[in-house]
């Protein structure tokens, strides 16, 4: 295996898994704390949030290092090239929402410093800007495989 296949093997099957692992986030557990009441919402985050986020490098860094590698790889056809900066520009935009939104809310809630009345509205908007994350990861992995067939 070539170091290039290596690197673009890489770039499309963490920048997946980091989009799948959203969607999951997305789909089973934003449902859940939807269910539960405010309090018992704030609870399970300020118990279990944590293992979210140790989770979440396993994926990213992977996903960085594999478009990184494949960019550089790939520097001198311009036609791969920015199609790599471009999947690159998405995990990076991901990490972005994350640090400018996501990061200091989950502090937020895990610390208790939100009202009750306002989890509903904060849960909400937690989600629409993380599927803005899943749809970048996607991309990501999208650009990355059209990259490689380029």
């Amino acid at each position: 295996m070539t170091l290039r296949l290596a690197a673009n093997v890489l770039a499309v099957c963490a920048s997946a898994a980091f989009a799948g692992a959203m969607l999951f986030i997305a789909l089973a557990l934003v449902a859940y704390w939807k269910s539960l009441s405010p309090a018992a919402f704030v609870d399970w985050f300020a118990a279990n949030s944590h293992f979210i986020g140790r989770a979440m490098p396993v994926f990213i860094l992977p996903a960085l290092l594999g478009l990184a590698a494949s960019a550089w790889l790939d520097w001198q056809a311009p036609a791969s090239r920015w199609l790599w900066l471009g999947a690159l520009a998405a995990i990076l935009a991901v990490l972005a929402v994350t640090g400018l939104f996501h990061l200091p809310a989950n502090a937020r809630i895990a610390a208790g410093a939100v009202a009750p009345d306002d989890i509903p509205a904060l849960l909400d908007r937690w989600l629409w800007l993380h599927v803005a994350r899943i749809l970048f990861a996607f991309a990501a992995a999208i650009l990355a495989i059209l990259a490689i067939a380029r």
